[in-house]
């Protein structure tokens, strides 16, 4: 696979000049964001098109790259195509996962190989394709997305843990099979687990250099996408690039390496103290890097999505192609050089071709994790502000909700729409930090629900309504869960959602020593819980970037979290809940920051503890008073006084009125 490739021009573009086609239809593989396309800014004005007749070009090609990718009509032909360009190969088979070769979370439109393919839009998942059958997995979010989306004549459906892809290939490949991966969008381990499968069943695995799905796509796929690069200034980073560099730079010569390769954009945009945005609600330059032991940076990026200001940012940083960066690995390992490189969160790709070429491989952990995980003052000032400004939307949100939902006319959909047009009042919201999860009833209990026209369901008196969301401003990402009773909730709902409260406040509340991971604190939010035989099923704390990814690691509150210690600066989510199947769903949400407790212990080691950084009232309603004890009554009534305190004079008259009552103490 090639990390750039220009296609034939669509017939909409049939007598633009070339150069002009390809800047429109990148820009159109770009996100859109709140109705308009960033990349129009990086059109030359040179070109001789103009500005309206652009943006209704870029409109129309992103419509009809949309449409195309969903066209679920066309997928027995496109599985068809496929099978004749592997049988063309002399290949048996093909396996695709949903990434790209970033190893993205929210990927661009040319990466949605799965959806193109199998009609399934979920956001995990994968697909074997073979000569006489199909298979397709995710996991047990997406069990009835799966069935209503993706044709069981043509593709098996397959829970990922359940009945894993290797298990599966074991079963059905057969001897003498040459079965093929896109080395760029599997890890090491990845290839492994399939190699290894392949070996059981008597089959050879195949990398190829062109993906064959990519092939069968066509001149319709669409390219990689173009949307500008920002400067995140010093002021809201809080240290330069030039002193990361250094300090990274230093930590790979200790590590024994010349050089590391850096694969992942958020920490290629961290290091270098840019921004971008070419995904959805992650502001990311998708890029490749590769830092030397001295400090030097060489970047591959369309140089398109770069104006002057970012180009005087970057300074020395040397600038390639993306397409060059493949025969910069191998100048690496010809050079007999000892490299840094994540197996975790590079394609197998890279390693491949170092190795491929003589050089000495470091495994390691990417060296840029760590330390973008540990906020600076400046990060942390800047996500404070942040949730001020976002807790202020969501309040003015929950006091609209709370006048209107209980009297009918309130969907899932519309909810949502509300809660953004909020966000954006304050004109400071770059994009939503993720897809809103908006819940009424028993969408709520899906924990990772998308509303679509199909399942949008009204609020109605007697639900409960879960709404997860969050935005991505310049000085901060947020991430806020809210569950919300429309009407008068029954005991069991109010026992349930107080019982989520006592592990949420008991995990507000933790103090540990220096060295403590999360999974060790993971039981202290599902306590409550598990008191009475009950239990959520996902994780309780996800790391969140600043003005970055809303899901980051390394660190992480689970069950089988992360062994990576909590350190100071560190922003994590604390988010326990509750699902009944059919009925509801309650999570309670805010983001919470690492900070030091006490400086000085028995045991020498510091004594850390959280900030709650997130804004924005619980639902009193849904509080069972005699559950709490005196001390959880205590917090959140100093909760409450935080948000009143922070976001009162932020709100209208009529949202503050509201907020007096939502904040005011617990059994007054």
């Amino acid at each position: 696979m090639t990390l750039h490739q220009p296609a034939p021009l669509p017939a909409l573009l049939a007598g633009l000049p070339a150069v002009l086609t390809d800047w429109l239809r990148g820009i159109a593989a770009a996100p859109k964001v709140f109705g308009g396309f960033p990349g129009l800014a990086l059109l030359p004005a040179d070109l001789p098109l103009d500005r309206s007749k652009a943006e209704s070009l870029v409109a129309e090609l992103a419509a009809r790259y949309a449409a195309a990718i969903e066209d679920r009509a066309a997928v027995p032909a496109r599985l068809a195509a496929l099978r004749a360009e592997l049988a063309r190969r002399g290949l048996s088979g093909l396996f695709l996962p949903l990434t790209d070769e970033y190893q993205s979370e929210y990927l661009p439109m040319r990466a949605q190989r799965l959806t193109w393919l199998t009609g399934f839009t979920g956001s995990a998942g994968s697909v074997a394709v073979l000569t006489g059958k199909a298979a397709v997995w995710s996991d047990g979010r997406y069990t009835l997305q799966l069935a209503q989306q993706v044709d069981g004549r043509l593709f098996e459906h397959l829970h990922s843990t359940d009945n894993p892809p290797p298990d599966w290939l074991k079963a059905n490949l057969k001897a003498g099979d040459r079965f093929a991966y896109d080395p760029w969008l599997h890890t090491e381990a990845a290839v492994k687990r399939m190699k290894d499968a392949c070996a059981a069943a008597g089959a050879e695995l195949v990398a190829v250099e062109e993906n064959p799905l990519d092939a069968v796509w066509g001149a319709d796929q669409p390219p990689p996408p173009l949307g500008p690069v920002r400067v995140q200034e010093l002021a809201l980073a809080g240290q330069s690039a030039a002193e990361k560099r250094s300090t990274i730079a230093a930590a790979v010569k200790t590590a024994g390496a010349d050089a590391v390769v850096l694969t992942l954009p958020e920490s290629i945009a961290w290091l270098l103290n840019i921004r971008g945005s070419d995904v959805p609600h992650t502001p990311l330059p998708l890029s490749m890097a590769i830092l030397h032991s001295d400090g030097a940076v060489d970047l591959y990026i369309d140089a398109r999505k770069l104006d002057a200001a970012v180009r005087r940012h970057l300074g020395d940083v040397r600038l390639h192609a993306p397409e060059d960066f493949p025969p910069a690995l191998t100048t690496l390992g010809t050079g007999h050089k000892t490299v840094q490189v994540d197996p975790m969160t590079s394609g197998s790709y890279v390693l491949q071709r170092l190795e491929a070429a003589g050089a000495t491989l470091v495994r390691a952990e990417d060296p840029c994790l760590l330390p973008k995980a540990c906020k600076t003052s400046a990060e942390l000032d800047g996500t404070r502000a942040a949730h001020r400004r976002d807790g202020a939307a969501v309040s003015k949100f929950l006091a609209w909700l709370d006048a209107h939902a209980a009297h009918g006319g309130v969907d899932e959909i519309a909810a949502a729409e509300k809660l953004q047009s909020f966000r954006r009042l304050s004109n400071e919201l770059r994009d939503l930090s993720f897809s809103t999860i908006s819940g009424a009833g028993p969408n709520g209990a899906i924990v990772h629900y998308r509303v679509t026209p199909e399942t949008n369901r009204m609020l109605e008196p007697g639900n409960l309504y879960l709404v997860d969301s969050g935005g991505q401003y310049p000085d901060g990402t947020t991430d806020i869960t809210r569950t919300i009773a429309v009407g008068e909730p029954s005991a069991e709902m109010r026992d349930r959602f107080t019982r989520v409260l006592k592990g949420h406040i008991a995990l507000a509340t933790a103090k540990f020593p220096e060295g403590t991971s999360g999974q060790q604190l993971d039981a202290l939010a599902r306590k409550p819980l598990w008191e009475i035989g009950l239990d959520y099923d996902h994780g309780t704390g996800h790391g969140v970037g600043a003005y970055l990814s809303v899901h980051e690691g390394p660190q992480r509150i689970a069950k089988l979290g992360s062994p990576v210690a909590l350190k100071p600066g560190m922003i994590i989510s604390n988010e326990p809940g509750y699902y009944k199947t059919g009925g509801y769903g309650i999570r309670i949400e805010n983001l919470v920051a690492v900070r030091v407790e006490s400086e000085k212990a028995e045991n020498g080691k510091r004594w850390l503890g959280f900030e709650t950084i997130t804004r924005a009232p619980f639902d009193r309603r849904l509080i069972d008073l005699p559950l709490l004890t005196a001390a959880e009554v205590a917090w959140v009534d100093a909760y409450h006084a935080l948000v009143w305190h922070d976001i009162a004079e932020l709100v209208d008259d009529a949202t503050r009125d509201w907020l007096k009552q939502a904040t005011a103490p617990l059994g007054a």
